[in-house]
């Protein structure tokens, strides 16, 4: 069973979500705090890689989760984020600038880096990874700004009707992500049990390490409580059900054992993310 054929409904079901809860204020943040949205976009496009690489080159990770760690940091700050910034008493506005800007960035810049990434891990390795980038980028195209560009103009033009369906699809997208992990864990399940020490505290490390370093450098900026546990939370969740699309989708590069990496990542995700809400809250 191909998981792509799960991945697919349930990332189109998040970024339609997004596309709905876009509003003029959101675009309009830009403008009115741009320090911290080039802050949080730094985070995402910059800071998240190059941290996802030394800890998959210093855990000297084999080839296929060196990917796929990589993958998960390139990937778009994920819709929860939203949520968690909410529950954070953060900025709800810059939290879906920035998911929203992630979102479109990350469709050039990911494979761009994924890239680079594959042709060096070829090199080091010996094991060659292909990457067809063309394709990369269409399948980004169509699961990812489509369905963010048909949630905003649903809303603007049924915007009753927009809040009705997003409040029911809210209800359906964490369980639908806990069935696709569950689903993965059973296909997977000796690979995960023989590499899950490795790939939980490598996945741990990229999370912790990435909300660490940008928590510095928001209070090293003088932001104010609310952006810096906002732009933590951003920078801290990724898209993961993007990485796992683009790992096992047959049209990229076709490995279930590429996506565990984003698997355990979004386990991993949730919890450390809900113990911050917890202490910031205290």
């Amino acid at each position: 069973m191909n998981t792509i054929f799960i991945v697919m409904p349930i990332l189109l079901v998040l970024m339609f979500m997004l596309g709905i809860e876009l509003n003029r204020a959101a675009f309009t943040n830009v403008f009115k705090n741009p320090k911290a949205v080039m802050a949080g976009m730094a985070g995402q496009i910059l800071l998240l890689p190059m941290i996802a690489f030394i800890v998959a080159w210093g855990l000297q990770l084999p080839p296929v989760y060196f990917m796929g760690l990589m993958l998960v940091s390139c990937c778009p700050g994920g819709s929860s984020s939203n949520v968690f910034s909410m529950l954070a008493k953060g900025d709800i506005a810059l939290s879906v600038t920035l998911t929203a800007l992630s979102s479109i960035i990350t469709l050039f810049t990911l494979p761009l880096i994924m890239e680079f990434v594959s042709h060096l891990v070829t090199d080091i390795s010996g094991v060659e990874i292909n990457l067809p980038i063309g394709k990369l980028f269409v399948q980004n195209i169509l699961l990812l700004f489509l369905p963010l560009l048909s949630g905003a103009v649903f809303k603007h033009y049924f915007p009753v009707a927009a809040m009705r369906v997003n409040k029911v699809l809210g209800k359906i997208a964490f369980p639908a992500l806990m069935t696709l992990a569950l689903v993965f864990f059973l296909q997977y399940r000796s690979e995960i049990a023989e590499n899950m020490a490795i790939l939980g505290f490598s996945a741990a490390l990229l999370i912790l390490l990435s909300m660490l370093s940008t928590s510095v450098i928001s209070r090293a900026a003088a932001f104010s409580d609310a952006t810096c546990r906002t732009l933590v939370i951003e920078v801290g969740m990724q898209n993961a059900a993007q990485a796992i699309a683009i790992a096992s989708s047959p049209f990229i590069f076709n490995s279930g054992e590429m996506a565990l990496p984003a698997i355990i990542y979004a386990l991993l995700m949730n919890v450390i993310l809900l113990i911050y809400v917890c202490l910031v809250k205290k």
